[in-house]
């Protein structure tokens, strides 16, 4: 078995969806790892790949990796990152509804990367996107995609929490409080 077969087999057989390994000359070893989909938590949230999760697959990598017979130097397991490579048609259709950026293999009307939503649209797929004045839609293959990543969405403000329902004067308080300035009241 070969050190790729070998790494895609241990990743899905521990239950984790092998996004991309590749291997450098100078020994490095590196496999992006994710949860199968649907990967949601009981109340509803995404999951994430977590450090325990690397943990575990790099500890089952290595004994694997041994048993083989594949040299490597350093063994790096992640997760691939808000900016999530696109890599088969089960990645294509698992975020389709969601923005990337496309990159073709060829020009298309004088460019090559393109950013709007994905979609299936037959036995290929379709990108919306706005050139500025309206939108177009490019119907594009696999094999005619360079690179697709997914768009990073970031929200620095976290989990938002919901207003506490309570007696009618307790919002009024809740006002009062927002209205003050180092510690004084504005005037």
């Amino acid at each position: 078995m070969n050190w790729q077969a070998a790494v895609e087999t241990t990743v899905t057989g521990l239950g984790y969806d092998m996004v991309d390994c590749e291997r450098t000359p100078g020994g490095l070893l590196r496999v992006y790892i994710d949860l199968m989909p649907p990967a949601l938590g009981a109340d509803g949230e995404a999951l994430y790949i977590t450090v325990e999760d690397c943990e575990r697959v790099t500890r089952q990598l290595q004994y694997v990796l041994e048993v083989e017979g594949c040299a490597y130097e350093r063994l790096e397991v992640s997760s691939p990152g808000l900016d999530r490579p696109l890599k088969k048609a089960a990645d294509y259709l698992r975020f389709a509804g969601s923005e990337i950026e496309l990159t073709l293999k060829l020009a298309f009307q004088g460019k090559k990367k393109y950013r709007g939503l994905l979609s299936a649209e037959g036995e290929g797929w379709r990108l919306v996107f706005n050139d500025g004045k309206a939108d177009q839609a490019l119907d594009f293959s696999l094999d005619e995609v360079r690179d697709a990543r997914l768009v990073p969405v970031i929200d620095f403000k976290g989990r938002r929490a919901k207003p506490a329902a309570g007696p009618k004067g307790a919002a009024n308080n809740a006002e009062v409080a927002d209205n003050k300035v180092d510690g004084g009241l504005d005037q």
